[in-house]
């Protein structure tokens, strides 16, 4: 049986996505920062030669200045480590254009590459992206088999290039309920992107922060009963070290985002988001850009953090210490 705890990587391709500067938000509490990324927008693409600010997906090996490069107001010693996305919206957005809820979900899978793109441009460590509920199964067979067969040929289609662009990608959520044809897609995914490090993508499928800490919890005592621990051993540290978060060093989300204007987080990572900054988003999911995950990352860098895990130099140390003691 596949374990739950799944490591994949996907490398996109050259997509390309012009974001309009019109369609750069204008809420009172951004604009201050919106207006200098406009500029420093069309100043880029008359240096660039590029157009509109498309997003280029640089692969392993190339040399890029402009990559490394933020646009204007953001701070690189305040960008998240680890991002979350509630991708949510799919099906409304195809429903207010006429469209089947399948155009929805084809949609979604654009705008991940297009986040993925962004997040390795900005040198974001990890992105978790909350793709199938737990909940979900319960949903019509006949989309639920939609889904499925989305995640088996988008997995498929795009291995290649992900793995160019050294995207790993692990898969966390109740394997068990997975078809055995995306099963072996996912045990392929893991094994040969394994050793890529630019960004790691964490997929839930099949996946609720219940299951996450019940498991975690099984786990556990299962060892208790072993005799490989005793009961006082057990502390926030270890269990950590059983949710399924734990193929990260960055295992607590800095930024969450959930789209199409839904003020909850739904059973997503109930232990890991204790102390991550929330925004929430009116764009649908297939509507969710460029434009908008700036939006999002300058509310996140204006925020006071007072957390201990918030601290990006200390997440950095902790990396550090973790790898000084593997062989």
């Amino acid at each position: 049986m596949l374990s739950h705890r799944l490591c994949f990587s996907l490398s996109p391709s050259d997509l390309k996505r012009s974001i309009p500067i019109s369609r750069v938000p204008l809420h009172p509490l951004y604009v201050a920062q919106v207006r200098p990324y406009q500029v420093a927008l069309a100043a880029n693409n008359a240096i660039n030669g590029t157009e509109n600010g498309a997003v280029r997906f640089k692969e392993s090996g190339e040399a890029s200045d402009e990559e490394a490069s933020l646009p204007a107001g953001l701070r690189q010693d305040l960008m998240p480590n680890h991002v979350a996305v509630i991708m949510d919206g799919n099906r409304r957005w195809a429903r207010t254009r006429g469209l089947p809820v399948a155009s929805g979900y084809e949609a979604g899978v654009q705008a991940l590459r297009r986040l993925v793109k962004l997040c390795c441009k900005w040198e974001i460590r990890v992105l978790t992206v909350f793709a199938f509920s737990l909940d979900n199964w319960f949903r019509p067979k006949v989309e639920i088999d939609f889904l499925m067969g989305l995640f088996e040929n988008g997995l498929n289609s795009l291995l290649e290039e992900f793995a160019r662009a050294e995207i790993r990608i692990s898969v966390i959520g109740d394997s068990t309920k997975l078809p055995k044809p995306l099963l072996r897609v996912l045990s392929n995914a893991v094994d040969s992107t394994k050793n890529n490090s630019r960004l790691h993508l964490i997929v839930a499928v099949s996946y609720s922060g219940q299951y996450d800490v019940v498991q975690a919890c099984q786990s556990i005592a299962q060892k208790v009963k072993d005799g490989k621990i005793e009961p006082k051993d057990i502390d926030g540290f270890l269990i950590e070290q059983e949710l399924q978060t734990s193929c990260t060093h960055f295992q607590y989300p800095d930024l969450l985002i959930r789209t199409s204007g839904e003020l909850r987080i739904s059973n997503f990572m109930l232990w890991q988001l204790a102390y991550t900054e929330l925004f929430f988003s009116q764009s649908h999911w297939p509507d969710f850009g460029e434009a908008e995950f700036l939006e999002a990352l300058y509310s996140f860098q204006q925020r006071q953090r007072r957390s201990y895990g918030s601290s990006k130099w200390m997440a950095n140390l902790m990396v550090f210490c973790l790898s000084a003691t593997q062989p």
